[in-house]
């Protein structure tokens, strides 16, 4: 989605936010701390759940994902390299989420040029407040 397609009232448009783990109970997770909207104020957000890295980057490529979430804990490939490589080679890259195995690790995410590093275990609150903040960027309000 192009963020011209976000202007106007939050309650008409949706956000895509791609969540990507190997776990799917780490995507179950995800989904259930953000629910249909992460903040009050915010577009509702609708989910693409992945569990490989071509999957991740065959969305990222495509341009409709808003919001990338990504468990630096996956296996084969972790979040934290395919964040760095989205970085790398998408013009404009949707912000990322990195999770990351314990709150000491966050230092390590910073590598990955992610905007919000989350530790699991996953607390719904500090994850729906990092995901709303980086939504918030989004919007492009109407002048």
């Amino acid at each position: 989605m192009s963020e011209s397609q976000h202007a106007g009232s939050a309650g008409s448009k949706t956000f895509k936010i791609l969540v990507y783990s190997s776990n799917s109970h780490v995507r179950e997770q995800v989904l259930a701390a953000l629910g249909r909207r992460p903040a009050p104020e915010l577009p509702q957000v609708e989910y693409l759940e992945v569990a490989t890295e071509p999957a991740v980057i065959r969305a990222m490529d495509s341009g409709e994902v808003d919001l990338a979430i990504l468990d630096g804990e996956a296996q084969p490939a972790g979040g934290m390299g395919i964040a760095r490589q989205m970085k790398d080679e998408i013009y404009q890259c949707p912000p990322i989420v990195v999770l990351v195995g314990r709150p000491q690790d966050a230092w390590l995410a910073t590598w990955s040029r992610a905007e919000e590093v989350v530790p699991h275990p996953l607390d719904p609150m500090v994850l729906a407040e990092s995901t709303a903040r980086l939504l918030r960027s989004r919007v492009v309000t109407s002048a």
